[in-house]
């Protein structure tokens, strides 16, 4: 290993280097040892009395074994494992002791570690001694496929049953019924508009953590624009009412407008007049298979909320409606089996349960490994081209599996990295398994949102990149992450995509894999401490390692770091392992602050999503309310969530009102709306919704009203031609990266915003300062001669936050407004950690992109406030220019949302 390897500073702990015995160290018993950590052995004869004649012969009673005894008599196959690791007799011996008569329980073991045996041997224990129907669900019919073979290898009676109830072989179907063999199925065979599978005992889930993708997609009716151009424009015209003018414009173009592309509006559909009648209407005519999810939601309609974008429609209840399923709840006992149960409830919101126990790894058991893994984060390296970098770590791989959040992604990133003449394959490649793929000697796989259940060990696969940060896999989530600020909510779900998605190639203890981290999203997302510090220590470590090994690294060591990990040769074995080791040990698992609120919270949010389903609009807005109050105490991480639920406990109440004639009930909404509002900022997306019919539309605040009276003035004092250019010189400039042109453009943009923008005077200033008078200001530090790669710097961190106080001086202010802050303006991908960790709250960093991006709206703007001004009035003018800027997203408030999604500070 080169020399360019950061190792930190030597610790002196005393290492212990484990026992002598090679099969102890991997945590193994040899055959006929007694010791408390290893393999159960399968050398022990069988249990006495356990007679079974071949054909015809009677069975003796036998007395009930323990799953693990039960295991050892399985007729495996001579290819069958050695033995269960201690972990999962460990965790077997809990669930037969402890938890036989939970009705919902979760099991974890992480990722590469095995869940699928110990669910078997589960599944089975509970199939011979109850004699008892169960099943066993996985997310896709190809990981139904693999717990089949699984069960063949080790001898479990297992039948598959997926795809069409029409085309299960009889005696397949009689077996699982009359419980002589465990059913192994998929998900969508038990969540479906009319499930055939006869209600198990013992209904199991595997890879869980997967529930929200492959549960509420059952649940809920997305409509493509590229592929259902009909149906979503006869939905859009329904919803219409709802968006207002100019963001409905843009939908409806033929040419998107990028950021509508991205962006995803909420409609409530229960308070517009006979909208969820029409939606009905609409989703009445859909074919298959929107017809058979359609059935699904029919009665919850009116619950159901509608989230808009350019590209798709997606309409669906909160969260998944599944107590309707007799299927599901009728099972005396669902297991969920994870890699990453998580402490902030995301099951329960996944399969719509209001309570899930939960049962990991004891803290005794030896914390198994699951391979190694060398992390690169182009962006962070002394590189002009992250991705020429990443293609020649895949050149020296051989091959690549791309997992990204959509398919556009995946697939054009698959192509760039892929060498010439190297096969690029999609979903349609390897639909039915990965074989194809490993089969290749070079090869490139590109895949959206397929961060489980894909198993590439050894020389299948040595390169995973992940290219993107999968927090917008839905456009609830989209919303929820960008539009209400809630992605505290969603970490838990992120974070357990990330961990996915990372060992997809380390399946085993001996597996070894290079992870490319692509995307200034995920790139951030990934170097935040506070990120890292919930993950699994040993996952800390290497993720720590290959930042101090990418961050100001040449390509050239980076390249040969890379070489000499695909080798496993001695300098990795004596350079890079102890470093690893030493950052592992001093790694703790810290989990999120919020986590506790939220999963105080899950239990009211279920059943107040339930109760809507049912129409029960009073019980349903107080249960949201008590799911509000909860995630409250999570405090400032949670705000935007909150305020989410409390928006809709508003709108339950005040359609309570409306069914049951009381007026208490309309008037509580109008309570509830105002609390939610004040919970969302400083975010603006309640004031973006259409409003309940209750409330009055809210009027501008001073900051807007300020902004709304310079623009009329402004627009006045100006002619079109001179607005035009002006516009266009800009624009022009916001594209350069020389500062000397960069800056001025900042404070153009204020002036069109309706600020007092200025550029300070003074060296260590800020270059552009934009004040709607003392009720909000902004302080824009422009980096925009940044390289594209690497971190931004701690001195410019610590610069940034001085500028609101300086402002204030320059001012001869009492205070700073509240709300105000300061904006760095850089195309690094991240900030330095070290800066982060001392950045004072209101410091935000933004990508030029979303300045110039704001810019084009303002111009537009303008452009179709000149063209309308002649012959209004000031009254008149104001109002219009109010429309327009609100409708673009260029009020003040709104501006500070926009540039302020991305806070240095950890949250």
């Amino acid at each position: 290993m080169r020399s360019s390897l950061t190792k930190p500073t030597p610790s002196t702990r005393t290492r212990s280097l484990g026992s002598s015995d090679p099969l102890a160290r991997r945590g193994l018993v040899r055959p006929g040892v007694a010791q408390s950590t290893g393999r159960i052995s399968r050398g022990q004869p069988r249990e006495s009395g356990a007679s079974v004649a071949f054909k015809g012969g009677a069975k003796k009673a036998v007395a009930v074994a323990s799953p693990e005894v039960m295991y050892r008599d399985l007729p495996r196959r001579p290819n069958a494992v050695q033995g269960l690791w201690t972990h999962q007799g460990d965790l077997l011996r809990r669930y037969a002791t402890d938890h036989t008569t939970d009705p919902d329980l979760a099991l974890e073991l992480p990722t590469g570690t095995g869940k699928t045996l110990p669910g078997l041997v589960i599944a089975n224990w509970v199939r011979v001694t109850r004699r008892s129907r169960v099943a066993y669900a996985c997310p896709t019919q190809q990981l139904a496929s693999q717990v089949a073979k699984v069960a063949a290898r080790e001898g479990v009676p297992a039948v598959t049953l997926m795809g069409s109830h029409a085309s299960w072989p009889t005696a397949d179907r009689a077996a699982y019924e009359a419980a002589d063999a465990v059913a192994v199925t998929t998900y969508n065979t038990i969540f479906n508009s009319n499930p055939h599978l006869a209600t198990p005992d013992l209904l199991l889930f595997d890879d869980a953590h997967a529930g929200e993708q492959y549960v509420s997609e059952q649940y809920a009716i997305h409509l493509r624009r590229a592929t259902n151009q009909q149906a979503y424009t006869q939905l859009l015209d329904v919803l219409a009412p709802a968006i207002d003018g100019i963001p409905l414009q843009r939908l409806r173009d033929y040419t998107p407008d990028p950021g509508m592309y991205r962006s995803a509006r909420l409609v409530v559909p229960l308070r517009q007049p006979e909208m969820v009648s029409k939606i009905d209407a609409v989703l009445a005519q859909l074919p298959a298979p929107w017809t058979y999810r359609y059935s699904m939601i029919r009665d919850a309609i009116p619950s159901c909320l509608a989230y808009v974008s350019y590209s798709a429609i997606l309409i669906r209840p909160v969260i998944p409606p599944t107590t309707k399923n007799l299927v599901f709840t009728q099972a005396a006992q669902r297991i969920y089996l994870s890699a990453t149960l998580g402490s902030g409830g995301e099951l329960e919101r996944a399969f719509g349960r209001p309570a899930i126990t939960r049962v990991a790894l004891p803290n005794t058991a030896p914390t198994p490994r699951s391979g190694r893994r060398f992390f690169v984060f182009p962006e962070l390296a002394e590189v002009t081209d992250a991705q020429q970098l990443a293609r020649s770590v895949v050149a020296a791989a051989g091959k690549a599996l791309v997992l990204a959040p959509d398919t556009s992604t995946a697939l054009s990133t698959a192509s760039d990295l892929a060498q010439p003449g190297w096969p690029v394959l999609g979903i349609n490649d390897v639909e039915s398994g990965m074989e194809q793929f490993a089969a290749l000697p070079n090869a490139v796989c590109g895949l959206a949102a397929r961060y489980d259940g894909l198993d590439l060990p050894g020389d299948d696969c040595r390169v995973v990149v992940l290219n993107g940060k999968p927090d917008t896999d839905s456009l609830q989530e989209r919303f929820l992450s960008q539009n209400v600020r809630a992605g505290a909510a969603l970490a838990e779900r992120v974070r357990t995509r990330v961990v996915q998605g990372v060992g997809r190639c380390t399946r085993g203890p001996n597996d070894w894999a290079v992870v490319i981290v692509l995307g200034a999203d995920l790139t951030t997302y990934m170097v935040r401490p506070e990120i890292r510090q919930a993950l699994d220590p040993e996952l800390q470590a290497e993720i720590d390692f290959g930042i101090q090994n990418s961050r100001r690294t040449s390509a050239t060591d980076i390249l040969d770091n890379v070489t000499t990990f695909l080798r496993q040769d001695d300098a990795w074995r004596t350079d890079a392992e102890p470093i690893i080791t030493e950052l592992r040990n001093e790694a703790t698992s810290t989990p999120p602050p919020a986590s506790d609120a939220l999963a105080a919270a899950v239990k009211s949010e279920v059943e107040a999503s339930s109760l809507a389903g049912m129409g029960e609009w009073q019980e349903a807005s107080a249960r949201a309310n008590e799911a509000a109050l909860e995630l409250g105490k999570g405090g400032d991480a949670l705000r935007g969530y909150r305020s989410f639920w409390l928006y809709l406990a508003a709108t339950w109440a005040d359609q309570a009102g409306v069914t049951t004639a009381n007026q208490a009930h309309r008037q509580n909404a109008v309570a509830l709306a105002a609390q939610a509002e004040a919970a969302a900022k400083p975010s603006m997306w309640i004031r973006e919704l259409a409003p309940i019919p209750t409330l009055q539309p809210s009027a501008l605040s001073s900051a807007s009203a300020t902004a709304v009276a310079a623009v009329a003035a402004r627009l006045r004092s100006t002619s079109i031609p001179k607005a035009a250019a002006a516009a266009e010189e800009m624009l022009a400039a916001l594209k350069e990266r020389k500062p000397t042109v960069y800056e001025p453009a900042l404070t153009k943009l204020g002036y069109v915003l309706g600020a007092d923008a200025q550029k300070p005077p003074g060296s260590g200033r800020c270059d552009s300062t934009w004040c709607w008078d003392h009720h909000l200001w902004l302080a824009i530090d422009a980096k925009s001669d940044h390289e594209p790669s690497g971190l931004v710097p701690q001195k410019d961190i610590r610069q940034a936050g001085d500028q609101l106080r300086l402002l204030k001086s320059d001012r001869v202010a009492a205070d700073i407004p509240p709300d105000s802050a300061t904006v760095i303006v850089s195309p690094k991908p991240a900030v330095d950690p070290t800066g982060a960790a001392g950045a004072e709250p209101h410091v935000h960093v933004v990508h030029p992109d979303v300045v110039l991006g704001l810019a084009e709206a303002a111009a537009r703007a303008w452009g179709e406030l000149m063209a309308q001004r002649p012959g209004l009035d000031d009254n008149q003018l104001r109002a219009l220019v109010a429309g327009h800027l609100g409708q673009e997203g260029l009020l003040p408030e709104q501006v500070r949302d926009r540039l302020t999604v991305d806070p240095v500070a950890p949250q």
